[in-house]
């Protein structure tokens, strides 16, 4: 999460400092990133990036967590889904994510980053039964492959439906 400090800079400077971030974390994955890098980029001090997030691993964290709720607009699930509806968020996922600005981040989130850093858990998201378990395990692992293989995605997300067809139905 990023300081108050941050939180009170003109949106002006926080977007300069977001698309900094953005090239960064686009370009290098959490490891090899560098706030030098990045504050170049920006044209500001090295200090005043630490006023603004505790390291590199809070600004990637804040960032992601900015392009997933981009990323997420106009995505919204009901309680109960079918494997229709399954498919349809995890289609409308990979076309926002390759059509928009985060698609290298994200891409590098997927085969990288993402064992890197553990984003903020958050319990409502967290599967209620082993079948929602399997069915974020089978979008997620969609999601990777067509970040991967873009020309593949119709196929992989035709896969994905018939995977998740037996998952949606009631459990015993």
């Amino acid at each position: 999460m990023p300081s108050t400090t941050y939180q009170h800079l003109p949106k002006e400077k926080q977007l300069k400092i977001e698309a900094a971030l953005l090239k960064e974390f686009s370009s290098y994955s959490l490891a090899d990133a560098q706030v030098a890098r990045i504050v170049k980029d920006v044209g500001i001090a090295r200090g005043a990036f630490y006023k603004y997030f505790e390291n590199i691993q809070a600004a990637y964290i804040y960032l992601y967590q900015q392009a997933v709720l981009e990323i997420h607009t106009g995505i919204v699930g009901r309680q109960k889904l079918s494997a229709k509806d399954y498919y349809q968020q995890v289609s409308l996922f990979v076309n926002v994510v390759n059509g928009s600005k985060y698609h290298e981040m994200m891409k590098l989130h997927f085969e990288i980053n993402e064992q890197l850093v553990k984003i903020a858990d958050n319990r409502n998201l967290r599967p209620k039964s082993a079948s929602e378990w399997a069915i974020m395990i089978l979008s997620h692992e969609t999601i990777r492959e067509c970040l991967e293989k873009p020309s593949q995605s119709v196929k992989l997300l035709k896969r994905y439906y018939q995977a998740v067809i037996p998952l949606t139905k009631e459990e015993k």
